[in-house]
């Protein structure tokens, strides 16, 4: 029996309500998959590892960032004699002014929040600093962890300023790539477009296992973002909406073919014929076969 994916917030894992840095020497690992209610942000100085982000795998080596989203799915292993900063805050200390849900996120034009690029884009690029930059960013956790143990009147917005550095430095040196990026899901962040990819690849594998990642793959969308958007736009989770398809294109070939039922129950994504028979009877109060006689008297 699979484990339930945790989510984390604030109180849980970082020291203050809104804004929390770390070192390796005082963070507690999670060795497992996780989600939580607010930003993170891994600065990694030594030691080679990959992270797990939503459904994708991207190397973190020496120099690399790690951006994590609220409620995104990721997994961050340290290997023995790594070096990093973790940095914990919420929304609001971000961006105080920038009233959105955070699974919204992804709805908001980079031209109003540019400091969300990494964020939002970590799925898709790797992102790394070297150098002077990279002294420079080591230096804004420094100071931003030195300001947040004494907080006192203006520390919020000296920390403040120094996470946007920290966000400017890289999205300064990853232009190029965040830009060429942005315009590519500009041409796609249509709700509507979006979900129409969805139901064609729902549609175009009804017979086959269908998974949210693949899904979530084929609308060039991130598999929480996704979610988060068949919620909002039907009501429905990922699975309801898969299992209707499944239903009515079951009930169609019970119409229209011959099939036998086990036949449909296979063209239709059932392994098993009995739980195809249940399912079937569960939403339309009646088994498959007696769907079909009623339809075969019409």
């Amino acid at each position: 029996m699979s484990r339930a994916i945790r989510t984390y917030s604030m109180a849980d894992r970082a020291a203050g309500p809104d804004f929390s840095i770390r070192d390796e020497s005082s963070v507690t690992r999670i060795a497992e998959a996780h989600r939580h209610e607010y930003f993170q942000i891994q600065l990694n100085l030594a030691g080679r590892t990959t992270q797990h982000i939503a459904a994708t795998a991207r190397p973190l080596g020496p120099g690399g960032l790690s951006f994590v989203l609220p409620y995104r799915v990721h997994r961050v292993p340290h290997p023995p004699r790594s070096r990093f900063f973790i940095l914990s805050f919420n929304l609001h200390f971000l961006r105080p002014e920038l009233d959105v849900h955070p699974l919204d996120l992804e709805d908001v034009p980079l031209a109003r929040a540019p400091e969300l690029a990494p964020f939002l884009f970590q799925e898709y690029l790797d992102f790394s600093l070297a150098g002077a930059d990279l002294a420079m960013a080591r230096a804004a956790c420094l100071a931003m962890r030195a300001e947040n143990a004494r907080r006192r009147y203006g520390s919020t917005e000296i920390i403040r300023g120094q996470l946007l550095v920290l966000l400017g430095l890289v999205c300064r040196r990853h232009e190029k790539a965040l830009l060429a990026q942005a315009a590519r899901k500009a041409q796609r962040v249509s709700r509507r477009d979006a979900l129409a990819r969805v139901m064609r690849h729902v549609r175009e594998n009804l017979g086959r296992r269908i998974q949210l990642g693949d899904a979530a793959a084929a609308a060039e969308l991130s598999p929480n973002y996704l979610a988060h958007l068949i919620k909002k736009e039907t009501g429905k989770t990922f699975v309801d909406l898969v299992t209707e398809r499944r239903m009515d294109k079951a009930r169609e070939l019970l119409a229209h073919t011959t099939d036998r039922i086990g036949e449909i129950a296979a063209a239709t994504g059932f392994a098993d014929e009995a739980y195809f028979t249940r399912r079937f009877r569960q939403r339309f109060q009646m088994s498959p076969t007696q769907f079909r006689r009623r339809t075969a008297r019409r």
